[in-house]
């Protein structure tokens, strides 16, 4: 049985169970903090995974395995809801290229206060609006000299994906072990006032270069793959690929928690931006500390095309068609897809 990425036998259930039963006054999240002490469930910085436990006991006893103690909340959390302040109003206007903005920064977003603001911009500018996010994350807001021009956030992956998991072409174990390593895109938002060309492609260049550095600094590990989802029926996904991320594939539509085989949410594009080569096999086994070895050193980072075309290279195929992605293409854009496919295969 697997819960939250991690596989539970019958004697780790009988286990907690237990514990339980020898502790009977043992609550909620003590219990997590143990079981992740006694499972040793950590994360790469060392720190244990106790919500991620706490989840994964709430899913087993939505199961019927266990019988957790009971709750100490006296009612159940309200959803959050951010309404419309004067702090995200609309502002003037911006229609100058990237090229005349002043200098781009992500600032990571910390504390309560910047917390909520961002999370009212989403609320209120976001088509999908806001959504809590669990597990690791990092929330910026993209900044043009002093002038906030953009908000996006990135955190957990999704848990399977045939299209990346064909092209990654890694093992089921592989991706289990692996899968932390694979950060998402969960929101990208320009300011509807600002309309500069070019500006999401070079935000999404630089949070490549600047987000493994950071996730370094707050989780002990860089992701070495993103991931976003585009409504393709919205949107075409352009910035995506000005910005050299690769299209896949598509999702099925059924949502990460469906058991049904029939369509419930929209069909996404599937956009992938790998951060280092041979990411696929876990080659590095230093990866978890910030390795320095010349593996982890050789990071893609901003991407250059080469001129020319690899001799005898065949165009990547997902599910035995051309990935959307390099149809109708430059000779040179094809030509990095081509031997980027080459180096992330897996011997």
């Amino acid at each position: 049985m697997i819960y939250c990425a991690r596989a539970f036998s019958a004697q780790d259930i009988q286990t907690i169970k237990d514990l339980m039963e020898q502790n009977p006054r043992l609550k909620r999240a003590a219990l997590s903090r143990k079981l992740c002490e006694l499972f040793a469930w950590f994360k790469p910085n060392g720190e244990s995974k106790e919500m991620t436990c706490r989840v994964a006991l709430l899913r087993m006893q939505a199961d019927g395995l266990i019988t957790l103690p009971p709750s100490q909340l006296l009612k159940p959390r309200s959803k959050p809801h951010f309404p419309p302040t004067p702090l995200t109003d609309p502002q003037a206007s911006i229609q100058q290229p990237v090229h005349e903005l002043g200098p781009l920064t992500l600032r990571p977003v910390g504390g309560t206060a910047p917390s909520r603001l961002w999370n009212e911009y989403i609320a209120r500018y976001h088509y999908l609006g806001y959504t809590p996010m669990s597990g690791s994350q990092m929330r910026y807001n993209v900044f043009a000299g002093e002038r906030l021009v953009a908000l996006l956030s990135f955190g957990a992956s999704a848990w399977k994906l045939k299209a990346r998991e064909h092209f990654v072409g890694w093992s089921e174990a592989q991706r289990q072990q692996n899968l932390q390593l694979v950060v998402n895109n969960a929101r990208f938002l320009i300011l509807p006032w600002i309309q500069s060309k070019g500006l999401a492609s070079k935000i999404l260049a630089k949070a490549a270069r600047q987000l493994p550095e950071d996730w370094l600094a707050r989780y002990g590990f860089r992701p070495v793959l993103l991931e976003t989802f585009v409504e393709f029926e919205r949107h075409r996904g352009t910035c995506y690929k000005a910005a050299n991320w690769i299209n896949v594939g598509r999702t099925t539509g059924r949502g990460k928690k469906s058991t049904s085989h029939e369509q419930l949410i929209p069909v996404k594009d599937i956009w992938l931006y790998p951060l280092r080569k041979n990411f696929a096999t876990g080659q590095c086994s230093g990866w978890q500390r910030g390795c320095r070895s010349q593996l982890c050193r050789n990071s893609i980072g901003p991407l250059t095309v080469a001129e020319g075309s690899v001799p005898g290279a065949a165009r990547p195929r997902v599910n035995g068609r051309f990935t959307p992605a390099t149809r109708q293409t430059s000779q040179r854009s094809f030509s990095f897809k081509v031997r980027l496919a080459k180096t992330l295969s897996i011997a």
